[in-house]
């Protein structure tokens, strides 16, 4: 069974940065792609980031202050958010997708698992 659990998420204000963590168990991210989202109060969940193997996509609008990066002994994937602006206000999840059955990496969508997401909240 996938599990995934978020934190790192608090209270910042503008320009600050904080530091995401998606921790897995019940499999391991080898075997899945492992993506981003948010959801702003009354607005549509958008995707952030997504990551499997080697390759990242990170969108646009968050391109150049957010990186994601993988501990693979924790099997943890991170999001590190900076120069944080109040439009990043939000509950951040993370999400896997198995691969495919040849081995290649799927796109993001949390067809195999959700966390319960952790709340960033950007002041000015």
């Amino acid at each position: 069974e996938v599990q995934l659990v978020e934190s790192g998420g608090g209270l910042v204000q503008v320009g600050g940065s904080l530091r995401l963590s998606c921790a897995a168990s019940g499999f391991s991210f080898d075997d899945y792609a492992v993506g981003w989202f948010r959801q702003a109060p009354g607005k549509e969940r958008e995707g952030v980031s997504c990551m499997c193997d080697s390759s990242t996509w990170i969108v646009d609008f968050v391109k150049g202050r957010f990186t994601v990066s993988r501990d693979t002994a924790k099997n943890t994937v991170y999001l590190q958010m900076n120069s944080l602006k109040p439009e990043d206000t939000g509950v951040y999840y993370c999400a896997a997708d198995f691969k495919r059955q040849n081995g290649q990496c799927p796109r993001c969508y949390g067809v195999d698992g959700w966390g319960k997401g952790t709340l960033v909240t950007v002041s000015s």
